[in-house]
């Protein structure tokens, strides 16, 4: 059993033996001269797999988001997305910083809202009143326990976004997650959004890296703010090599995570000061609930680590546990021992 096992966050994932050599045997070039060749399949095949006629490397999810915010966007423009999405928890106030927009949060179900929330705050066009540019998803919801967006809930809301005159945008970190688990296409859970993107360094395991997907325009002008923003990463096919070998054998064995995330929830559900419904978890992440009065998520957490296991603190009584490359089935074993041994023993 190993000695220690890390459940803080999928981006822990440590690039495998295979995937260093295909780093270290990378065709590079000058990525900022568009003449890294390893850049340059990435991009093609990234644009291929999400459906759109361009696509830009960036070193981060959270560029590709505030990139896309400050293209589609002006300051002063009103952003709608779901009330936990990583834009407003996770990105350093960015949208305000960089990009100057407005966002308008919805109560959304487990991360992801509905059509008739949407409509509700859509308003006609006033003058006095922030100009509603932007529609944002996040597929899957981190928040939401990893929860996947329906594809006909992601066409109505799009749809609803379009017809009021809204650009579209999807935060895809984990969207190959949501691929693999239902079996739909990532074309066709992007095919409404104008925007979308996806992550190399959480379930996939690559060092780093994420690929933004958008019209030839679109691209052009996040092309612009990377080397503004200090994107360019010159002989970057080094890391490019490594999302791609990703791409090849990482994919299909997130299943694995998923599989190994729903025995943590059944085994959670079963000791007592704890609380979690199995069913809620459909991918890789797994949010459970401490009901025990006299353990809170900070002293669990801290005591866990003492045992070998981290896992992260999300609340005052909620821990979140993500299941990746490097955490295995006895990776399981060993957490729920420790859990036991702490909360019900």
């Amino acid at each position: 059993m190993p000695d220690f096992v890390d459940f803080f966050s999928d981006t822990k994932t440590r690039p495998t033996a295979a995937m260093r050599a295909a780093m270290a045997n990378a065709e590079v070039g000058d990525e900022r001269a568009d003449e890294d060749p390893s850049v340059n399949r990435l991009v093609a095949r990234c644009a291929e797999l999400l459906g759109k006629p361009a696509a830009l490397f960036l070193p981060s999810g959270t560029m590709c988001n505030e990139i896309a915010l400050a293209v589609h966007c002006r300051p002063g423009d009103e952003v709608i997305c779901d009330r936990t999405s990583h834009l407003i928890g996770f990105e350093g106030g960015g949208p305000a910083a960089l990009a100057g927009v407005m966002l308008n949060p919805l109560a959304g179900e487990r991360g992801r809202f509905s059509v008739a929330q949407l409509g509700a705050v859509l308003r006609p066009d006033r003058l006095y009143a922030p100009r509603q540019r932007l529609l944002e998803v996040e597929q899957t919801a981190n928040l939401g326990g990893g929860a996947i967006w329906p594809l006909a809930q992601l066409t109505e809301v799009a749809a609803a976004a379009h017809a009021h005159g809204l650009v579209t945008h999807m935060d895809g970190a984990r969207l190959l997650n949501a691929v693999v688990a239902t079996g739909i296409a990532a074309a066709e859970f992007a095919r409404d959004y104008d925007s979308v993107w996806i992550d190399f360094s959480k379930g996939l395991g690559a060092p780093g890296g994420a690929v933004l997907a958008g019209s030839g325009e679109f691209i052009r002008e996040a092309t612009r703010l990377k080397l503004r923003w200090g994107g360019a990463m010159r002989q970057s096919g080094i890391i490019a090599a490594a999302c791609d070998y990703a791409l090849d054998h990482h994919v299909t064995r997130l299943a694995d995570d998923h599989a190994n995330a729903a025995a943590l929830a059944q085994g959670i559900a079963q000791i007592d000061g704890l609380a979690i419904d199995p069913s809620s978890v459909e991918t890789n992440l797994v949010y459970f609930d401490i009901t025990r009065a006299d353990l809170t998520a900070a002293q669990l957490c801290a005591r866990l680590q003492q045992q070998g296991v981290r896992m992260g603190e999300m609340g005052p009584r909620t821990v979140r546990a993500v299941t990746h490359l490097d955490v295995d089935g006895a990776a399981v074993r060993k957490a729920l021992a420790a859990l036991r041994d702490l909360v019900a023993g």
